[in-house]
């Protein structure tokens, strides 16, 4: 079941983790600027796939709209790699190898419930859903993005 909720969920979560290239992405590198974390349970998966290659294909209007994207799965970095490669993704995936950044934001539940957050410039959660279905979500956050941005 797909929940949606916005406001003020109080300061994000953060987190230490290494992206696909094993350099670790804090939380706080995206200080002043608007950050969509999609949290996915494994690489090369279908529904996963779907996800990073639509983020991939968004990513110009992201970017117009100030915002970075990062994945976050419980895979390894050379899991990623390969992902990267093979779907021709250009999103920074990092590695959760011991879920506890997908503790950190509830999304651990025997494995990663599939969720996306968007976290504002001051490092607040202004918006997640959970349980998301990949067919059409990035278009949903693109369009959740703007109407923040314009408040």
């Amino acid at each position: 079941m797909k929940h949606a909720e916005s406001h003020n969920l109080g300061s994000a979560p953060d987190f230490d983790l290494p992206d696909q290239n094993g350099n670790v992405v804090c939380l706080t590198d995206f200080e002043d600027k608007w950050l969509v974390i999609y949290f996915y349970p494994k690489d090369n998966t279908t529904g996963c796939t779907l996800e990073a290659m639509d983020f991939s294909k968004k990513i110009k209007e992201f970017e117009k709209l100030k915002t970075c994207i990062i994945g976050i799965s419980p895979d390894t970095c050379e899991s990623h790699c390969d992902f990267i490669k093979k779907n021709n993704i250009c999103v920074t995936l990092l590695c959760d190898l011991g879920h506890k950044v997908a503790d950190k934001y509830k999304v651990w539940k025997e494995k990663i419930e599939r969720s996306t957050f968007i976290i504002n410039p001051e490092g607040n959660l202004v918006h997640e859903w959970r349980g998301v279905q990949a067919q059409g979500h990035v278009e949903e956050v693109l369009k959740k993005l703007k109407e923040l941005q314009k408040k």
